[in-house]
């Protein structure tokens, strides 16, 4: 920003990084899976405890993928960041917008979601409470045909085994930390971590941090986080039957293309700023 509008270029970039990644992660978790997750949870289990499990687990991705971003600018230039950040933007930008314009204009998709957010709470409760075991394909085994014979038994359905190591050092860390924080603060915690651990809003905040102050990334995207992750664990089964996926979908499309085409104008004032040095000619 020039000096005679009164605002440095560090502020102007500050407030530019945090409304991004506000924006970003509204767009992003509103209506998906891990949002439908918190809602679900939250109807079974005490609010408090739900919404501390899920922000919880928020609040440290937003974190790790700040620090990611933050790392990146010391192993790439930052011309090279920007323009990367303005591609991956334009990727996710018109993918977002394919999958709109492919989807119904009623909230089928949002339903149809959380009946998929249903089932893998179920499948976590029957996985870690002893009531039953999750099948290659999804299905739910209850123990009293595990103790039966039937139907993994049969051939119906097989589940991938573990490594008995590793399955029983996930179990034990699991179980001490049902003891320690509560199987809801658990549960909570470890879904909501798998759902958006790789998600799209991870590799936005990682390039995001990348390209702004780390610190000013990591708390707009946790002010996103707490506002829809309260607004999923208040009224999220509401909010889920009156939302239209197909519109928050090509919303989300919008912003990110956006944000491609800034990242990109970015990289190219860059560019043109900071030509490479001439070399001196020895004498």
């Amino acid at each position: 920003m020039s000096p005679m509008n009164g605002s440095p270029p560090e502020v102007e970039g500050s407030v530019h990084g945090l409304a991004q990644a506000f924006s970003m992660i509204i767009f992003s978790e509103i209506g998906d899976k891990t949002f439908l997750i918190t809602a679900i949870l939250a109807m079974r289990h005490p609010r408090l405890l739900v919404f501390a499990g899920a922000f919880g687990s928020l609040v440290v991705m937003s974190i790790l993928s700040a620090a990611m971003g933050h790392i990146l600018p010391t192993l790439i230039p930052k011309r090279w960041t920007q323009l990367a950040a303005g591609v991956l933007f334009l990727v996710f930008g018109v993918n977002l917008f394919l999958e709109g314009k492919n989807m119904p204009s009623g909230n089928e998709k949002v339903l149809e979601e959380m009946r998929e957010a249903e089932e893998e709470i179920n499948e976590d409760v029957a996985e870690h409470d002893g009531t039953g075991r999750v099948t290659a394909n999804g299905d739910v085994i209850p123990l009293e045909e595990i103790e039966a014979g039937s139907p993994s038994q049969n051939g119906h359905a097989r589940e991938k085994p573990k490594p008995k190591s590793l399955k029983r050092i996930l179990g034990g860390t699991r179980n001490l930390c049902n003891f320690l924080l509560g199987p809801v603060f658990v549960q909570g915690f470890v879904l909501t971590f798998l759902g958006e651990w790789g998600d799209r809003s991870q590799f936005a905040t990682i390039m995001l941090a990348a390209a702004h102050n780390v610190y000013i990334v990591a708390l707009g995207t946790i002010i996103g986080h707490t506002f829809c992750t309260a607004l999923a664990v208040i009224a999220g089964r509401y909010i889920s039957t009156k939302l239209s996926a197909k519109h928050v979908t090509l919303g989300g499309a919008a912003l990110f293309l956006c944000f491609g085409l800034i990242y990109l104008y970015e990289a190219s004032q860059l560019a043109y700023f900071d030509p490479p040095h001439e070399q001196i000619p020895r004498g």
